[in-house]
């Protein structure tokens, strides 16, 4: 099955568009005939990589630097895509940054105020302007926000991960009733092991096989696998969906309490 034509005419943002699920959302989005903002947090070689490929793909396509946890940028950056393309009527959350691996004991304020801030401040942001702009207009649209399955899997060494996914899914809930008189649908996607550059660890062979072993589909997803699942949930084929949360791991999830 294709996608192709089933977003023509959309105009869509992604942010963290640079790289792993973000650039896979981008491409996806441009395949099924939307133009694409590709928000990045510093302009660089591999966020060039993704304009380009949308642009071969036939769609109009922009890098735009900015912050997502800074109001002022959030805002000029909405006012680029506007000024580029007109009001975006798709917004894919997919900036984050990974757990730092340390005890909340031994936490410095600064990493969990920056890790916060990108992953559940900056869908905030981003979701309150998109929203602003289409009521503005009176039209619909889609916000899909990537999440994890660590949203509700915790792992030691990772509450400010996990208390940043566990936000960015109630705030996708509440969302989505905020949202749906005014016709914009708010969903989430929560991946378990995907090949990224984000899960340096799987660059590893023999860490990555050991990591394997625990999903019951015995292998790693793959960034565009969740990429065809934001391009359904921004579609009109999904337009009866909000406030849901899909899961996307091999099973992996389903493995919790195994043994006890």
């Amino acid at each position: 099955m294709t996608a192709a034509g089933l977003l023509a005419g959309r105009i869509a943002v992604v942010t963290g568009g640079a790289s792993g699920i973000g650039a896979a959302c981008a491409l996806a989005l441009a395949e099924a005939g939307a133009d694409v903002a590709i928000l990045i947090h510093a302009d660089d070689d591999a966020a060039m990589e993704v304009e380009r490929a949308v642009l071969a793909r036939g769609r109009r396509g922009k890098r735009i630097a900015a912050d997502v946890g800074n109001e002022a940028q959030v805002e000029g950056a909405f006012d680029a895509v506007a000024g580029t393309f007109g009001v975006p009527d798709i917004l894919v959350n997919s900036a984050g940054l990974n757990q730092s691996g340390v005890a909340v004991a031994d936490m410095e304020f600064a990493q969990w105020d920056r890790l916060l801030r990108t992953d559940l401040t900056g869908n905030f942001l981003t979701s309150r302007r998109f929203v602003r702009d289409l009521r503005n207009k009176g039209e619909a649209g889609a916000i899909v926000n990537i999440t994890s399955i660590h949203a509700f899997a915790m792992r030691a060494g990772g509450a400010d991960y996990t208390a940043a996914k566990g936000g960015q899914a109630n705030l996708t809930r509440t969302m989505a009733i905020e949202c749906a008189p005014l016709g914009i649908t708010v969903n989430a996607i929560a991946p378990g092991m995907i090949l990224t550059p984000m899960n340096a660890e799987a660059n590893d062979s023999k860490r990555r096989a050991d990591m394997e072993r625990a999903i019951p589909s015995g292998r790693a997803g793959t960034p565009e696998e969740v990429a065809k699942l934001a391009v359904f949930l921004a579609s009109p084929d999904a337009a009866y969906i909000t406030g849901a949360t899909v899961v996307i791991d091999g099973g992996l999830s389903l493995m919790m309490g195994q043994g006890a």
